[in-house]
């Protein structure tokens, strides 16, 4: 199944199925996107074969959480971070998936 993605002008966001959804901070350097969206499907992944373990899924959850915060889809908007507070989220996010 293939989904129109629509981008805003501004680059913030795209709009898929006609909901709006955060972008990745653009600023990302590209191993460091690539380590943070491995932690974020792994952990999606997790969520979906941890049913029935409360436990492991809020756990899981926690990682989805943590690598979509590092790229910089959820927590403050990263256009209104200066370059050192966006350095400063993405590598405390790795620092603790990756202990």
């Amino acid at each position: 199944m293939t989904r129109d993605v629509e981008r805003t002008d501004d680059g913030r966001w795209i709009v898929v199925d006609g909901r709006r959804w955060r972008t990745a901070d653009p600023a990302l350097p590209d191993d460091v996107r690539a380590r943070l969206l491995h932690h974020l499907g792994v952990a999606r992944s997790a969520v979906r074969t941890s049913r029935g373990d409360d436990d492991a899924v809020a756990a899981a959850r926690a990682r989805v959480q943590l690598a979509k915060t590092g790229l910089g889809e959820r927590g403050a908007p990263w256009w209104d971070q200066d370059e050192a507070e966006r350095r400063t989220r993405w590598e405390t996010a790795l620092e603790q998936l990756e202990p």
